[in-house]
């Protein structure tokens, strides 16, 4: 099946039949290679069918039946829905050697004809139908579809784990005299089933498993979107290999990696997996539902440093001929999009003095040392449980690395290095236990399209983020921890709730914000309050300019959370490439959690917010489960109209601005360092463009006061509402609060002024925002154009041709359509 898709208008498919069988396990053994631009190697996947696959827990139980949606637990179904291919032609000589594994990662040096991601090879899979695993079909064999695309896949086989030295204490036979299918996948149920405190064994038989000998060839296809395996014979997902190795190969152009050049010049390459996920880095169950572990063998030369998702804090191996090997592991299942990895020269960042925050990093705690006391309280399946460690609940700040480019140092030294100690500990403040043991927080180049990304583990963040002040730092900082919890240990079981994972982290930056300053109760409440002011105005404007389908926070609406038999589905909106750039999912889903915590109070919210991360982390949810249970914790008398089916009419299944909001911002009032704002500083301005050129003497200089990021964000937001600034007035702004020198939230509104009002004494500024901070500048662009002046379309095509080799893809596609 070879699915023709709209990227402007279509849906992302997640293609894995996630209801046959789950992948509980990854062992990847992969190898960089910069000159061709190409991540190679294997990955062995351990999977579970259904009847033998354990279930998650109670809660995930109840909301999948109160739904009528049956992708939480396996079943044969009827029908799925998956288009497959006739074998019955396929040939299985694909002209390869027999596969070998090796620890330093050989090359598969025989020909490249066999790549069945070749279409025309008149060998491959050519017809389509429709075809179910339900056992009925004696003539059909069970098919596997793992999500996959931009891949070359090169072989795939069935992997003799029987063969393991040892591996017969997994079985119930002393001995292993007549290995069968059944035994090597007896072995494979047991292994992938042992209990949380045997994880390193675990591991470590995992590891054994993906180097043993293959023992059959499987037939495979690929098309746009999947790779789809069978095995002859095996018509049922319990009958087919629970065991199987891929060697593959990325392309350079997959969407899923990008291969780039830092802040110094040097190469380097990350993933970032949006917007089609680790699809384009490895074959996957992309469902959120497929929740797994996973480890990893990469392999680079020897000049550069892999960081990558993973509870230990990786340390190089060195081997032979330059080349250096990282191994990372994860022993909290999650979904596969959460994997990131990330290779270049990156050089460990170190507080020029150590602090009291950096003494209490020292000691790492990991899952090892858990006692299992409080074992039977999470409601997940079961894994080595942050939050069942003693020692771990009480550490406030877990241990941190920091990398960059060299030539960042500076940078990192001032701002990022001394905030994250208070972010994490202003966290932990707030919710309680930190769900991962570790954190590695990276500047990732220039062309990285956001002002970050939370992996498990290791936090991306945009190095315009460390211009200005320490304010956007902390706030973006404490923006992506929040995503520990929130979208990491707590997923949204159906990915078009983005607002379960960006609206708690947005309201969260700001709380978490206010404790790491340690801010008075009624100066944090001011800071928010301010906050709250610029969200408004950009959601109003988010409103105007976009979409009104893509405003929609629960899209399914009463199919949300559905699946078909085969456990595919679709992301909404999925493959539009503006839809990365929007906010609405963020701010209208902050607004939501800011209503409730009004309503309930601060303290009676954040206490239930412990309690809810307490009952639901290692779990996946749906928009329900969190309304529900908040709504028994309000008071009768607080509760007033609110109902789980008015809060989502109101807010999660409606464009445009909720009503709820509408009417408290029509009646609230702005907060006090907003007034400062719009009272003052904005009728100063106003009063000094409206003088002529030539002053009398006596007139009197105006006087500004400081103003904070937000304040500056504010007024210049409000001069933005003018109709016309003269460039004295530009001039004066610029000088009065050196805004070239300002955070990029600032410097961003800077660069709207002088595109309205074409201050061409100040196009540079534009100049080095389009080029140093891409995260932001897109719609700068637009801006640019829609002026129709000559010069400035001519900055912005000048801009676009200096980053277009390197910027992110879906950046180029949105601004190549504004430019051409």
């Amino acid at each position: 099946m070879d699915i023709k898709l709209d990227p402007s208008q279509d849906d992302l498919p997640l293609m894995a039949n996630t209801s046959h069988t789950l992948v509980k396990h990854y062992v990847l053994d992969l190898d960089v290679d910069f000159k061709s631009q190409i991540i190679e190697g294997t990955i062995v996947l351990f999977f579970e069918s259904g009847s033998r696959f354990k279930k998650q827990s109670s809660s995930t139980e109840e909301t999948c039946q109160s739904e009528s949606d049956e992708a939480c637990k396996f079943r044969m179904p009827e029908a799925c829905h998956i288009p497959v291919t006739n074998t019955r032609t396929f040939s299985s000589k694909m002209g390869y050697n027999d596969f070998t594994v090796c620890g330093k990662g050989e090359k598969d040096t025989s020909g490249k004809d066999g790549n069945h991601d070749n279409r025309e090879q008149a060998s491959g899979i050519s017809s389509s139908k429709y075809c179910c695993d339900t056992g009925n079909h004696e003539s059909e064999d069970f098919l596997l579809v793992l999500d996959c695309c931009d891949l070359s896949v090169l072989k795939v086989e069935e992997v003799d784990v029987a063969a393991v030295p040892g591996i017969e204490k997994f079985t119930k036979s002393p001995k292993l005299t007549v290995v069968s299918e059944e035994l090597r996948n007896q072995i494979i149920h047991e292994l992938v089933t042992l209990p949380a405190d045997r994880w390193r064994e675990q591991l470590d038989y995992y590891a054994r498993c993906s180097q043993a000998p293959g023992c059959g060839e499987l037939l495979f296809d690929t098309d746009t979107w999947s790779l789809q395996i069978r095995k002859t014979g095996a018509q049922t997902a319990t009958d087919f290999p629970h065991a199987i190795r891929i060697r593959y190969r990325t392309k350079p152009q997959g969407r899923s990696v990008t291969w780039t050049s830092d802040q110094s010049g040097r190469p380097c390459v990350y993933t970032m997996g949006s917007p089609i996920n680790n699809r384009a880095l490895f074959p996957c169950q992309e469902p959120p539902v497929a929740m797994s572990t996973w480890q990893a063998t990469v392999r680079a030369a020897a000049c550069f440093v892999v960081l990558m998702s993973g509870e230990n804090s990786a340390k190089p191996t060195q081997l032979q001929e330059g080349c250096s090997s990282w191994h990372y592991y994860v022993t909290m299942p999650m979904p596969a999009s959460t994997v990131t990895i990330a290779v270049g020269s990156w050089t460990e960042m170190k507080p020029e003095t150590c602090s009291s925050h950096d003494l209490a990093t020292e000691r790492s705690f990991s899952p090892s040392e858990a006692d299992f006391r409080y074992v039977g309280v999470c409601g997940h399946m079961e894994y080595p449980c942050r939050f069942q460690n003693a020692s771990a609940t009480t550490q406030e700040i877990i241990p941190h690395r920091v990398f960059a480019p060299v030539c960042l140092r500076g940078a990192c030294q001032e701002t990022l290095l001394r905030l994250i100690p208070s972010c994490l500990s202003a966290a932990h403040s707030v919710l309680g236990t930190h769900p991962f043991s570790r954190l590695d927080v990276l500047i990732v180049p220039a062309n990285f399209p956001s002002l970050g990304m939370a992996s498990p583990h290791i936090i991306f963040l945009s190095q315009s983020t460390l211009t200005g002040m320490s304010h956007l730092c902390g706030t973006r900082l404490c923006h992506e921890i929040a995503h520990a919890w929130f979208g990491l240990a707590i997923g949204a079981r159906d990915w078009t709730e983005e607002w379960l994972s960006e609206g708690f982290a947005t309201h969260l930056e700001d709380v978490f914000w206010a404790r790491a300053q340690q801010l008075a109760p009624h100066k944090a409440q001011e800071q928010q309050e301010l906050r709250a002011c610029l969200r408004w105005h950009r959601l109003q404007d988010e409103v105007r300019n976009s979409p009104e389908e893509m405003q929609v926070l629960r899209p399914n609406k009463e199919k949300t959370g559905h699946v078909s038999d085969s456990g595919s589905s679709v992301i909404k909106h999925g493959l539009n490439p503006e839809k990365v750039f929007m906010q609405v999912h963020y701010l209208k889903g902050y607004f939501l959690l800011r209503f409730l915590a009004k309503r309930l109070g601060d303290d009676a919210y954040f206490s239930f917010l412990r309690k809810f991360v307490h009952t639901f982390h290692g779990q996946l949810i749906l928009s329900q489960d969190f309304l529900q249970m908040l709504l028994e914790n309000i008071p009768e008398e607080k509760r007033l109209d609110l109902s789980v089916e008015n809060i989502f009419r109101d807010w999660l299944e409606s464009s445009g601005i909720p009503q709820p909001l509408e009417r408290e911002r029509n009646v609230g009032r702005k907060g006090g360092l907003a007034i400062d704002v719009s009272a003052e500083p904005v009728a100063k301005w106003i009063r000094v463009n409206r003088r002529p050129r030539k002053r009398k003497r006596r007139e009197t200089e105006e006087v500004f006061e400081k103003l904070l990021p937000d304040q500056l964000v504010l007024l210049l937001e409000c001069l933005l509402e003018r109709k016309t600034l003269n460039p004295r007035t530009l001039q004066s702004l610029e000088r009065t609060y050196h805004l070239p020198e300002q955070d990029a939230e600032v410097r961003h509104r800077w660069c709207e002024l002088i595109v309205k009002h074409r201050y061409t004494k100040a196009y540079k500024d534009v100049e080095r925002f389009l080029q140093e901070d891409q995260a932001m500048g897109i719609y700068l662009y637009g801006e640019l154009m829609l002026s129709e002046d000559a010069g400035q379309q001519q900055v912005a095509r000048r801009c676009f041709k200096l980053t277009r080799e390197q910027m992110d893809r879906s950046s180029a596609e949105v601004v190549a359509e504004m430019l051409f």
